[in-house]
């Protein structure tokens, strides 16, 4: 069963991050909370273990129409927002990973009308940003 939303693009990891932000503004997401999994893996557990992940950030992306709405509808949605956007990248790999949840889950635990609608036009909003970063050159090229 997938649960995210995932394009891998030949960016490096500064510029995947920052065209991941980019895409999401554009369809009306700002950042909440930014977690730096490496950087937190790193303090706790040490570089190993850090370096083991790789590049790693979780960010909170939060577009305040949607969760109006969705909140209005149902408020116990709360507990399911922001919308988590990965960006992440393995320690030898030329392409980073950026991935977002799957806005549909929010379906499977209710049955609100509201919910649905709310669900199926964050999902969209997701993808366009997805897709936008998708078609992102490599530089140079």
């Amino acid at each position: 069963m997938s649960y995210t939303h995932t394009v891998t693009v030949p960016l490096a990891w500064e510029q995947a991050v920052q065209r991941t932000r980019e895409a999401l503004a554009g369809q009306g997401f700002g950042i909440l909370s930014e977690i730096d999994v490496r950087a937190t893996f790193e303090a706790k557990l040490g570089a190993g273990a850090a370096e083991e992940l790789g590049d790693y950030v979780i960010l909170g992306a939060c577009n305040p129409a949607l969760a109006s709405r969705v909140l209005s509808a149902e408020p116990d949605m709360g507990a399911l927002l922001p919308c988590n956007v990965v960006v992440r990248r393995s320690k030898n790999a030329a392409e980073t990973t950026v991935q977002a949840i799957d806005p549909q889950t929010m379906v499977k635990l209710s049955n609100s009308p509201a919910v649905r609608d709310v669900a199926n036009d964050a999902d969209a909003r997701l993808r366009a940003a997805l897709h936008t970063l998708s078609g992102a050159e490599i530089p140079g090229n």
